[in-house]
Protein backbone atom coordinates (compact mmCIF):
# COMPACT_ATOMS: atom_id res chain seq x y z
CA UNK A 1 0.00 0.00 0.00
CA UNK A 2 1.43 3.38 -1.03
CA UNK A 3 1.53 6.33 1.40
CA UNK A 4 -1.20 8.09 -0.59
CA UNK A 5 -3.43 5.02 -0.50
CA UNK A 6 -2.85 4.59 3.24
CA UNK A 7 -3.70 8.25 3.85
CA UNK A 8 -6.85 7.94 1.74
CA UNK A 9 -7.98 4.87 3.71
CA UNK A 10 -7.28 6.66 6.98
CA UNK A 11 -9.34 9.68 5.88
CA UNK A 12 -12.26 7.46 4.83
CA UNK A 13 -12.16 5.66 8.19
CA UNK A 14 -12.15 9.01 10.02
CA UNK A 15 -15.15 10.14 7.99
CA UNK A 16 -17.02 6.90 8.73
CA UNK A 17 -16.32 7.22 12.45
CA UNK A 18 -17.18 10.92 12.32
CA UNK A 19 -20.50 10.17 10.64
CA UNK A 20 -21.39 7.61 13.32
CA UNK A 21 -20.45 10.00 16.13
CA UNK A 22 -22.45 12.83 14.57
CA UNK A 23 -25.54 10.65 14.17
CA UNK A 24 -25.27 9.49 17.79
CA UNK A 25 -24.54 12.85 19.37
CA UNK A 26 -26.50 15.28 17.16
CA UNK A 27 -29.14 13.16 15.44
CA UNK A 28 -30.02 12.71 11.79
CA UNK A 29 -31.53 16.20 11.49
CA UNK A 30 -28.21 17.90 12.31
CA UNK A 31 -26.00 15.54 10.37
CA UNK A 32 -24.39 17.31 7.40
CA UNK A 33 -21.11 17.42 5.52
CA UNK A 34 -20.00 20.24 7.82
CA UNK A 35 -20.84 18.51 11.11
CA UNK A 36 -19.40 15.18 9.97
CA UNK A 37 -16.17 16.82 8.76
CA UNK A 38 -15.85 18.73 12.03
CA UNK A 39 -16.26 15.48 14.01
CA UNK A 40 -13.72 13.72 11.78
CA UNK A 41 -11.29 16.64 11.87
CA UNK A 42 -11.03 16.97 8.07
CA UNK A 43 -12.10 19.39 5.34
CA UNK A 44 -15.78 18.91 4.43
CA UNK A 45 -14.87 18.73 0.72
CA UNK A 46 -13.41 15.29 1.49
CA UNK A 47 -16.92 14.00 2.22
CA UNK A 48 -17.83 14.46 -1.43
CA UNK A 49 -14.39 13.45 -2.73
CA UNK A 50 -14.49 10.05 -1.01
CA UNK A 51 -18.23 9.28 -0.92
CA UNK A 52 -19.97 11.51 -3.47
CA UNK A 53 -22.71 12.69 -1.10
CA UNK A 54 -23.65 12.84 2.55
CA UNK A 55 -26.28 10.14 2.06
CA UNK A 56 -23.73 7.78 0.51
CA UNK A 57 -21.36 8.43 3.42
CA UNK A 58 -24.16 7.70 5.90
CA UNK A 59 -25.03 4.47 4.08
CA UNK A 60 -21.38 3.39 4.16
CA UNK A 61 -21.14 4.35 7.84
CA UNK A 62 -24.23 2.28 8.61
CA UNK A 63 -22.65 -0.83 7.07
CA UNK A 64 -19.30 -0.07 8.68
CA UNK A 65 -20.83 0.39 12.13
CA UNK A 66 -22.81 -2.86 11.88
CA UNK A 67 -19.74 -4.80 10.77
CA UNK A 68 -17.74 -3.42 13.70
CA UNK A 69 -20.51 -4.25 16.18
CA UNK A 70 -21.10 -7.81 14.95
CA UNK A 71 -17.36 -8.48 14.95
CA UNK A 72 -17.20 -7.51 18.64
CA UNK A 73 -19.64 -10.26 19.62
CA UNK A 74 -19.15 -13.00 17.01
CA UNK A 75 -16.85 -15.08 19.22
CA UNK A 76 -19.25 -14.85 22.17
CA UNK A 77 -22.25 -15.85 20.05
CA UNK A 78 -20.33 -18.85 18.73
CA UNK A 79 -20.23 -20.32 22.25
CA UNK A 80 -24.00 -20.10 22.92
CA UNK A 81 -25.54 -23.53 23.51
CA UNK A 82 -29.21 -22.82 24.26
CA UNK A 83 -32.01 -20.42 23.46
CA UNK A 84 -32.11 -19.15 27.03
CA UNK A 85 -28.39 -18.42 26.84
CA UNK A 86 -28.88 -16.61 23.53
CA UNK A 87 -31.49 -14.35 25.13
CA UNK A 88 -29.19 -13.68 28.10
CA UNK A 89 -26.30 -12.84 25.77
CA UNK A 90 -28.62 -10.62 23.74
CA UNK A 91 -29.55 -8.70 26.88
CA UNK A 92 -25.88 -8.27 27.80
CA UNK A 93 -25.09 -7.05 24.28
CA UNK A 94 -28.02 -4.64 24.50
CA UNK A 95 -26.66 -3.16 27.75
CA UNK A 96 -23.15 -2.79 26.33
CA UNK A 97 -24.35 -1.26 23.07
CA UNK A 98 -26.60 1.14 24.93
CA UNK A 99 -23.72 2.26 27.16
CA UNK A 100 -21.61 2.86 24.07
CA UNK A 101 -24.29 4.99 22.41
CA UNK A 102 -24.96 2.44 19.69
CA UNK A 103 -28.63 1.99 20.60
CA UNK A 104 -29.16 5.71 20.04
CA UNK A 105 -27.31 5.36 16.74
CA UNK A 106 -29.64 2.59 15.58
CA UNK A 107 -32.63 4.76 16.45
CA UNK A 108 -31.24 7.59 14.33
CA UNK A 109 -30.54 5.28 11.39
CA UNK A 110 -34.06 3.84 11.53
CA UNK A 111 -35.50 7.34 11.71
CA UNK A 112 -33.29 8.54 8.87
CA UNK A 113 -34.26 5.60 6.67
CA UNK A 114 -37.82 6.94 6.61
CA UNK A 115 -36.76 10.07 4.73
CA UNK A 116 -33.37 9.15 3.21
CA UNK A 117 -33.99 6.44 0.62
CA UNK A 118 -30.30 5.52 0.38
CA UNK A 119 -30.23 4.62 4.07
CA UNK A 120 -32.96 1.98 3.77
CA UNK A 121 -30.94 -0.79 2.07
CA UNK A 122 -27.87 0.07 4.15
CA UNK A 123 -29.81 -0.09 7.42
CA UNK A 124 -31.46 -3.35 6.34
CA UNK A 125 -28.05 -4.77 5.38
CA UNK A 126 -26.69 -3.80 8.79
CA UNK A 127 -29.55 -5.57 10.54
CA UNK A 128 -29.04 -8.58 8.27
CA UNK A 129 -25.51 -8.97 9.62
CA UNK A 130 -27.03 -9.48 13.08
CA UNK A 131 -29.74 -11.75 11.71
CA UNK A 132 -27.18 -14.04 10.06
CA UNK A 133 -25.35 -14.45 13.38
CA UNK A 134 -28.58 -15.10 15.29
CA UNK A 135 -29.80 -17.58 12.67
CA UNK A 136 -26.53 -19.51 12.93
CA UNK A 137 -26.97 -19.81 16.71
CA UNK A 138 -30.66 -20.79 16.45
CA UNK A 139 -29.94 -23.46 13.84
CA UNK A 140 -27.30 -24.95 16.13
CA UNK A 141 -29.15 -24.81 19.47
CA UNK A 142 -32.58 -25.91 18.22
CA UNK A 143 -31.34 -28.85 16.16
CA UNK A 144 -31.46 -31.34 19.03
CA UNK A 145 -34.67 -30.09 20.64
CA UNK A 146 -38.36 -30.89 20.02
CA UNK A 147 -38.63 -27.50 18.28
CA UNK A 148 -35.98 -28.15 15.66
CA UNK A 149 -38.29 -29.56 12.99
CA UNK A 150 -41.10 -27.06 13.63
CA UNK A 151 -39.26 -23.75 13.54
CA UNK A 152 -37.81 -21.68 10.73
CA UNK A 153 -34.45 -20.37 12.05
CA UNK A 154 -34.35 -17.64 9.39
CA UNK A 155 -37.78 -16.27 10.27
CA UNK A 156 -37.20 -16.72 14.00
CA UNK A 157 -33.88 -14.86 13.76
CA UNK A 158 -35.71 -11.92 12.20
CA UNK A 159 -38.33 -12.05 14.94
CA UNK A 160 -35.63 -11.99 17.62
CA UNK A 161 -33.83 -9.09 15.91
CA UNK A 162 -37.09 -7.16 15.49
CA UNK A 163 -37.93 -7.74 19.16
CA UNK A 164 -34.63 -6.28 20.30
CA UNK A 165 -34.91 -3.34 17.89
CA UNK A 166 -38.38 -2.65 19.25
CA UNK A 167 -37.16 -2.86 22.83
CA UNK A 168 -34.29 -0.50 22.07
CA UNK A 169 -36.64 2.11 20.63
CA UNK A 170 -39.22 1.54 23.39
CA UNK A 171 -36.56 2.04 26.04
CA UNK A 172 -36.22 5.69 25.02
CA UNK A 173 -39.76 6.45 26.25
CA UNK A 174 -40.34 3.78 28.90
CA UNK A 175 -37.19 2.26 30.36
CA UNK A 176 -39.09 0.19 32.94
CA UNK A 177 -41.43 -1.19 30.28
CA UNK A 178 -38.49 -2.14 28.08
CA UNK A 179 -36.89 -3.90 31.02
CA UNK A 180 -40.11 -5.83 31.63
CA UNK A 181 -40.16 -6.87 27.97
CA UNK A 182 -36.60 -8.20 28.23
CA UNK A 183 -37.55 -10.03 31.44
CA UNK A 184 -40.45 -11.67 29.59
CA UNK A 185 -38.13 -12.83 26.80
CA UNK A 186 -35.80 -14.37 29.37
CA UNK A 187 -38.75 -16.13 31.03
CA UNK A 188 -39.64 -17.58 27.63
CA UNK A 189 -36.08 -18.85 27.39
CA UNK A 190 -36.42 -20.53 30.79
CA UNK A 191 -39.57 -22.34 29.64
CA UNK A 192 -37.83 -23.54 26.49
CA UNK A 193 -34.85 -24.67 28.55
CA UNK A 194 -37.17 -26.70 30.77
CA UNK A 195 -38.55 -28.51 27.72
CA UNK A 196 -35.03 -29.12 26.45
CA UNK A 197 -34.22 -30.94 29.71
CA UNK A 198 -37.07 -33.43 29.36
CA UNK A 199 -36.13 -37.08 28.92
CA UNK A 200 -36.34 -38.81 25.51
CA UNK A 201 -39.85 -40.22 26.12
CA UNK A 202 -41.26 -36.84 27.11
CA UNK A 203 -39.51 -35.16 24.17
CA UNK A 204 -41.09 -37.65 21.78
CA UNK A 205 -44.47 -36.82 23.30
CA UNK A 206 -43.83 -33.10 22.78
CA UNK A 207 -42.84 -33.72 19.17
CA UNK A 208 -46.00 -35.78 18.67
CA UNK A 209 -48.15 -32.97 20.03
CA UNK A 210 -46.35 -30.36 17.93
CA UNK A 211 -46.81 -32.44 14.77
CA UNK A 212 -50.55 -32.73 15.45
CA UNK A 213 -50.82 -29.00 16.06
CA UNK A 214 -48.84 -28.30 12.90
CA UNK A 215 -51.13 -30.55 10.83
CA UNK A 216 -54.20 -28.87 12.25
CA UNK A 217 -52.87 -25.44 11.35
CA UNK A 218 -52.04 -26.54 7.81
CA UNK A 219 -55.50 -28.02 7.48
CA UNK A 220 -57.37 -24.86 8.43
CA UNK A 221 -61.09 -25.31 7.84
CA UNK A 222 -60.81 -29.11 7.60
CA UNK A 223 -62.64 -31.66 9.72
CA UNK A 224 -61.36 -32.29 13.27
CA UNK A 225 -59.61 -35.49 14.17
CA UNK A 226 -61.84 -38.32 15.41
CA UNK A 227 -62.43 -38.25 19.16
CA UNK A 228 -60.91 -41.66 19.70
CA UNK A 229 -57.72 -40.65 17.89
CA UNK A 230 -57.41 -37.55 20.03
CA UNK A 231 -58.00 -39.54 23.19
CA UNK A 232 -55.37 -42.10 22.27
CA UNK A 233 -52.80 -39.42 21.56
CA UNK A 234 -53.64 -37.64 24.81
CA UNK A 235 -53.18 -40.89 26.74
CA UNK A 236 -49.83 -41.36 25.07
CA UNK A 237 -48.85 -37.82 26.11
CA UNK A 238 -49.69 -38.44 29.76
CA UNK A 239 -48.24 -41.96 29.82
CA UNK A 240 -51.57 -43.60 30.73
Amino acid sequence: MTPDTAKSQETKARLLEGALRTLTEQGIAKTSARTIAASAGVNQALVFYHFGSVDELLAAACRYGAEQAVARYRARLSTVTSLSELLAVGRAIHAQERAGGHVALLGQLLAGAQTHASLRPATAAGLDLWIVEIETVLTRVLAGTPFGEFTDPSGLARAVAASFVGVELYEGVDEAGAGAALDALEQLGVLVAALEELGPVAQRAVRHRLRRTSRRSARAGGEPEPTEQRDGADQHMTGR
